[in-house]
């Protein structure tokens, strides 16, 4: 099986309204692809359609080599989900929970090591409504991943998390991949599509406009640079598309380091916002 993920032409209609319009995308097995867009994108919808949650109006989907809408349970046994929200278990204690969730599956990881390695074990033993906000998405990804998936879904996994927390994450998701887990993510963090996605797309209005790696996306690779110093009259600076030889200029004119020198390319959040429209649009949508 050389993609995890096949779509050809999906579409989701609410009414004369479409939700997502004609989106093709493909995801490799063993690929982390990152899934981008402003709210009311289509990306939720779109990934529920991929989980079997949500029933398409056309196209055509495959997903481990099954159509979601008609998969069996040994097909749901291969697919982790993390949901914005999982559930409330507020009577049991967190490692109750993941020991529970793990029956439901053949193959089952470890709860114990799967609580360790999500940073609840030192918790494990609390009751879940005494976790907090970023505790309980922990416990959320545990139970995505307590089944070994061949395939984990991941919408917006690391809302709540502190920055450190967040790297902490981004590590289990890396041993993931390593371990040849295909995962499909979605998250509004920039940092975190590029720090951890083979590959990103961006839906804008319901349309897959761009797909490529972080790197290159919407041009980003062969874009210009800007490069910035601090000359006798102030800072200056300069959109370049050959920063190293202007750099090599600049050194010659000051007689070897510059004053203030800075070069930079697009970011990723840089060429993502561009492609969607303006930060005011993206609020609005």
């Amino acid at each position: 099986m050389a993609d995890a993920i096949t779509v050809r032409g999906l579409r989701k209609a609410y009414g004369k309204a479409f939700a997502v319009d004609g989106v093709d995308l493909d995801v490799r097995v063993g690929e982390v692809f990152a899934l981008l867009g402003p709210n009311g994108a289509g990306k939720t919808t779109t990934v529920e359609i991929l989980e079997g949650f949500r029933r398409r109006t056309s196209g055509e989907v495959a997903v481990l080599g099954l159509d979601p809408q008609r998969a069996d349970k040994a097909w749901r046994a291969r697919v982790g989900v993390v949901l914005q929200s999982t559930g409330e278990f507020d009577d049991l204690t967190a490692r109750e929970v993941v020991h529970h969730f793990a029956n439901y599956y053949p193959g089952a990881a470890d709860p114990d090591e799967i609580i360790t390695r999500v940073g609840l074990a030192e918790k494990q033993h609390d009751r879940t409504r005494t976790l907090s906000g970023g505790q309980k998405r922990r416990l959320d990804v545990a139970l995505g991943i307590v089944g070994r998936p061949e395939l984990l879904f991941l919408d917006e996994p690391t809302t709540g998390f502190d920055p450190e927390a967040r790297r902490e994450f981004w590590a289990v998701i890396r041993d993931l991949r390593g371990a040849g887990t295909t995962i499909l993510l979605t998250t509004h963090y920039l940092d975190e599509a590029e720090a951890l996605a083979d590959r990103v797309g961006v839906l804008a209005g319901g349309r897959l406009i761009a797909v490529d790696t972080p790197a290159q996306l919407g041009g980003r690779g062969e874009g210009g640079a800007t490069v910035a110093w601090t000359s006798e009259d102030g800072p200056k600076s300069e959109r370049t598309d050959a920063p190293t030889a202007l750099v090599a200029q600049l050194s010659e004119r000051f007689g070897g380091e510059v004053p203030g020198l800075t070069v930079t390319r697009p970011s990723l959040e840089d060429v993502y916002l561009r492609m969607i429209g303006s930060p005011e649009e993206v609020t609005a949508a």
